[in-house]
């Protein structure tokens, strides 16, 4: 297949129009040809902006021109959604976590095999060249000890980023109020939301872990799951924290200690389009590498690895499994934290 790969869009609401309509803008070798949102507002308006076709109905949108989809919607709708596109012959990109449940997560994958279709998770980090570069490292540090890594979601401060980073943002009042009702249950909803990128994280740099142990507590409306986990490579530990939220700045980082050096990331909150900060150091060299980048917005990285995968018929980063093991860490914290830390075994 040549570029550009035809992309429609799924979902105009807050992310498609902060995130993947402007990453898709700017990125090489693809092309936007149509949005689709039930909302008419949203799919009217959005679609004028980019100069594009818009369709309230999905299955108006699969009959376009497209060789790919991203699916941004929420995460009840991703395996119906991505099951439709898939039978249409469309790659998709969905937006994470890949699905609701371990089991959609599989029938969604199973779906994009048998059909032949790449099917990639919007885990935007892993196409951070900060990230990239760290995990490039891991080899150099030998086997993993510890490993810790936090994810912690700014309160007050939020907002007024989000108005000073996000473009315009065109809203329909009506279907905000609907799924502000669907996050109402903010155990499910914040741990599915921010877990995803965690979790996805800690495989990443870690492998496949053999267990897991959470812990959560509620202090006023702000939530924070503690937890440890096995390192099935080293058999070595890794400790997290997600908390949504704290009064205070962003914070998002890991540290990687292994038998020969350490590894470590820090990350500012994606929406600024900033690249991590990574640092490699190596006791035998007595030497600390801290490179900078250039390129470093992970949303058009991302959208430009998932179209080099359909170009070179070449597996996603993320894999369709790295997709369903990240939601199997969400429900294991969730099974873990509602057991008062039990642990849940994962091999």
């Amino acid at each position: 297949m040549s570029s550009p790969v035809r992309i429609g869009v799924i979902g105009a609401g807050r992310i498609a129009q902060a995130a993947h309509l402007p990453a898709i803008e700017k990125a090489s070798d693809v092309r936007l040809v149509a949005i689709s949102d039930p909302s008419p507002t949203l799919s009217a308006s959005v679609a004028a902006r980019y100069g594009v076709a818009g369709f309230t109905d999905t299955a108006q949108l699969l009959e376009q021109d497209l060789d790919a989809v991203v699916v941004a919607t929420p995460d009840r709708l991703h395996r119906p959604l991505g099951l439709q596109a898939i039978a249409a012959g469309k790659h998709v990109l969905m937006e994470k976590p890949l699905a609701s449940t371990v089991a959609e997560a599989e029938e969604l994958a199973l779906a994009a095999s048998a059909a032949g279709m790449r099917l990639q998770t919007g885990s935007m980090k892993r196409h951070d060249p900060g990230l990239q570069f760290a995990k490039a490292s891991l080899e150099r540090i030998g086997p993993v000890l510890s490993m810790t890594s936090w994810y912690r979601v700014m309160s007050a401060t939020r907002a007024g980023i989000q108005r000073t980073l996000f473009p315009e943002v065109i809203v329909d009042e009506e279907i905000r109020a609907a799924e502000d009702a669907f996050k109402a249950d903010g155990q499910r909803y914040r741990l599915a939301t921010h877990g995803a990128h965690l979790f996805d994280g800690l495989r990443y740099f870690a492998g496949d872990l053999e267990w897991l142990s959470a812990r959560s507590a509620t202090v006023a409306e702000d939530i924070t799951w503690h937890g440890t986990a096995g390192i099935a490579a080293s058999g070595g530990l890794a400790s997290f924290e997600i908390s949504v939220a704290v009064h205070s700045r962003w914070a998002e980082g890991v540290d990687i200690f292994g038998e020969r050096g350490h590894v470590k990331v820090r990350s500012p909150y994606v929406f600024s389009k900033l690249g991590s900060s990574a640092e490699v150091f190596v006791e035998s060299d007595g030497i600390a590498q801290r490179p900078a980048f250039a390129d470093t917005n992970p949303f058009t990285r991302q959208v430009q690895a998932f179209a080099r995968s359909i170009i070179t018929d070449e597996e996603t980063d993320p894999s369709p499994r790295d997709g369903i093991e990240a939601v199997r860490l969400i429900e294991a914290a969730a099974e873990s934290s509602a057991a008062d830390g039990a642990p849940v075994r994962l091999q």
